[in-house]
């Protein structure tokens, strides 16, 4: 077994704790590379270990994550679908990261981060990018889908071995407006390992990018929020 399968291998086996404290219920896998632009993070964190988080990609140079992805370096994995499966996949590793100038980690707003890429990607049938979402006209976005690799029960530690998938459908919350985040509620929706994939929307573009997960005070399923990333475009664009 190569060293690069055995590693995509370890991530169905192990996961670390993560910002995360839900679990994709109602859920089914994707379409192999049926969202090409999708993206397999691995972080090599200063103890050693490896973690995983989600992502997205731009163009040639640039991937797309969340700012709390932070790690020590970066390979991203492009062209995935099935970690049993691995041949056809590209490995590129990170040059340099620019995680949101105002990115707050206490409370996750501005949880945006751009990876740029040592080699360029090369794009083919399951390598694409895609495009971001202009503006926010102050409407909440209709038909999101989410993606991802991470945990399809709370119960276990298992992260899944295929891409999975799961619709959701955004609240209007005026807390969640006041610090930039689109949000989600209930007992469906991102889990641990799930963190920095897009909220794709409407027109097949990003809107958002998977953050974080608060429990109300008031009781109830839990709030999703994704970081919304017509809000961060000067920012984004300045950086590219």
């Amino acid at each position: 077994m190569s060293v690069h399968l055995l590693a995509l291998l370890i991530l169905v086996l192990t996961l670390e704790d993560q910002v995360y404290s839900g679990k994709i219920t109602g859920g089914h896998e994707a379409v192999p590379h049926s969202r090409p632009y999708m993206v397999l993070l691995e972080r090599y964190m200063p103890d050693g270990k490896i973690k995983y988080c989600g992502g997205f990609l731009l163009n040639e140079d640039f991937v797309m994550t969340a700012a709390h992805c932070h790690a020590k370096s970066y390979i991203v994995v492009l062209g995935l679908h099935s970690v049993h499966s691995s041949k056809e996949t590209q490995r590129i590793s990170v040059e340099e990261a620019f995680p949101h100038e105002q990115f707050n980690p206490i409370s996750f707003v501005n949880d945006v981060m751009l990876l740029k890429l040592t080699t360029k990607a090369k794009f083919n049938e399951n390598v694409k990018p895609i495009p971001l979402a202009s503006r926010d006209n102050g409407t909440l976005p209709k038909s999101c889908i989410l993606s991802g690799w991470g945990r399809t029960d709370k119960n276990n530690n298992y992260m899944s071995p295929t891409l999975m998938e799961i619709s959701v459908t955004l609240i209007d919350d005026k807390k969640c407006a006041i610090e930039n985040f689109y949000c989600s509620q209930g007992d469906t929706g991102p889990a641990e390992g799930d963190s920095g994939g897009p909220l794709v929307c409407e027109d097949g573009k990003a809107f958002g990018v998977v953050s974080s997960a608060v429990t109300p005070h008031s009781g109830g399923p839990d709030i999703y929020r994704y970081s919304k990333i017509p809000d961060s475009r000067n920012w984004i664009f300045s950086e590219r």
